[in-house]
């Protein structure tokens, strides 16, 4: 659990900073793009590309640590394996899309720029082929590395950002001769793109020492093997990432006025990422916790570490839902005052990411025991509950119906999977603490919102009373401050 933790923090880091410095970018981009009809574009096209990632990885990256941790001895020639695979499918990708980008854009309802869609293709070839030595690093237990290279990538894109729609504005202004020759002050939301475009080229070159590490000899009877146990991942990640971003995906298309629907986008997902804290947490567990438990499937005390994982996940979810919601009149400053309408669907959010991580550490029993098509079969059930809310409900009830749907979507998909998963392989949950827990974040949340004084200053030193007596709960029961080494040592040297 230690190294666990650790593994987690450590991941985490890359994905909480980088995060937190893209939730920096959102008040630029509301500031600096004309409408939030722009910031709706972003959103939009950007819910496409995760959707493309997953189907250019296909189930590969789980595949790459099955494989690898069956004989270590053969994890490069895996390695290599994999890579020529998804190369290759990911470099076909990229051209078609380049050569097509025109009639793609069309079809999308951007028929002015299809150099995004060429440029968006090109990004999302680089990440899905990045993804593999990305998974090397980890299967390596190469967290460090693996953290200074995604946080590499984070900064060059945030810097190319902010010089392309901060720095390069203000010269346009002062010295236009410097910039004239490669800077269109009209391009606007286009340069968004650009950065993205430069910061994956440059961290895949960072990746080149790592990527020749792999044996780089196609096995296809290995490649078959890889193919059968991984595809069936692909569905369960197109369904995922559909219950993540269908409603961004279809929203467009689900209102006769597009302007009104590509502004209600644009706030709904300014407001969406003020509830990426949950996912940033959720994302960094699974990057420890994947290698983690393929590595100890086959320690007697397996099922018993994977019990408390499982409870101290959702404690710590819980504590960052609250978090979240008792301070979120503080995180409402990252976005401009006329998105705060959005600010209903944090919450619902917020538990909607702490299903789907509940989901994910369910899904070892599906992994461990070679039956990925019921993960498959759970997702699509999932992708299905997704897609008709949305198509139903947001047409009348707007962006929150897209959050309600997520909310339903995830936890029908945690109960069928936990119920499942104690037919083919039983772990004893500790259901009471997970159970006790809820119930008194629960209660909690419920009295924040009886608190409404007219001093803002009031109202958060009452929901910090609230926030402490969580911890007071949780040092006590579940995590003792001696647990905490530098405490510990404190506490003996005193």
């Amino acid at each position: 659990m230690k190294r666990l933790a650790k593994d987690t923090a450590i991941y985490g880091l890359s994905s909480i900073i980088g995060k937190f410095l893209n939730w920096c970018l959102v008040p630029l981009y509301t500031y600096v793009l004309e409408s939030s009809a722009d910031y709706g574009i972003v959103t939009n096209l950007y819910a496409w590309t995760a959707l493309l990632l997953v189907i250019l990885t296909y189930g590969m990256e789980t595949g790459f640590f099955r494989f690898a941790n069956k004989n270590r001895d053969d994890a490069p020639k895996v390695y290599g394996t994999t890579m020529i695979s998804v190369g290759f499918t990911s470099l076909l990708f990229a051209t078609i899309c380049v050569i097509f980008s025109q009639p793609i854009a069309n079809g999308m309802g951007y028929p002015k720029y299809p150099e995004f869609i060429a440029m968006l293709a090109i990004v999302v070839s680089m990440d899905a082929f990045d993804a593999i030595p990305f998974a090397y690093l980890r299967y390596k237990n190469r967290p460090i590395k693996f953290a200074a290279l995604k946080l590499f990538m984070i900064f060059t894109n945030i810097f190319f950002n902010i010089f392309f729609l901060v720095i390069c504005p203000w010269l346009q202004k002062k010295a236009p001769g410097l910039i004239s020759w490669f800077y269109n002050p009209h391009y606007g939301v286009g340069y968004i793109f650009v950065a993205n475009l430069i910061s994956t080229a440059a961290v895949t070159l960072a990746l080149l020492p790592d990527m020749l590490e792999a044996k780089f000899r196609l096995d296809t009877a290995l490649l078959k093997k890889m193919l059968q146990y991984s595809l069936p991942l692909l569905m369960l990640g197109i369904a995922g990432i559909i219950d993540q971003t269908i409603d961004k995906i279809i929203f467009p298309f689900l209102f006769e006025d597009k302007a009104y629907a590509a502004a209600q986008l644009g706030i709904y997902g300014a407001c969406f990422k003020i509830s990426m804290v949950m996912m940033m947490f959720t994302q960094a567990f699974r990057y420890a916790y994947e290698p983690f438990i393929f590595a100890q499937y086959k320690d007697k005390n397996s099922t018993a570490a994977y019990a408390d994982a499982m409870k101290y996940f959702i404690i710590f979810s819980l504590l960052i839902f609250l978090g979240m919601v008792f301070y979120l009149d503080i995180f409402k400053f990252i976005i401009r005052s006329d998105y705060w309408a959005g600010l209903r669907v944090v919450p619902i959010v917020l538990f909607s990411y702490l299903f789907q991580g509940v989901f994910f550490n369910l899904s070892l029993w599906y992994k461990l025991t070679d039956k990925t098509m019921y993960g498959a079969w759970i997702s699509i059930v999932g992708s299905l509950i997704t897609i008709a809310i949305n198509i139903i409900f947001v047409p009348v009830f707007s962006y929150m119906a897209s959050a309600w749907a997520s909310f339903a979507c995830y936890f029908v998909m945690m109960l069928i999977s936990y119920f499942l998963g104690q037919k083919y392989m039983p772990i004893k949950y500790d259901l009471k603490t997970i159970g006790l827990y809820t119930i008194v974040t629960l209660a909690l949340y419920g009295i924040s919102l009886l608190i409404a004084t007219p001093y803002l200053w009031l109202n958060l030193l009452l929901k910090t009373i609230l926030f402490v007596l969580f911890l007071a709960l949780l040092i006590k029961r579940d995590f003792p401050l001696q647990s905490i080494p530098v405490i510990n040592r404190y506490l003996k040297k005193s």
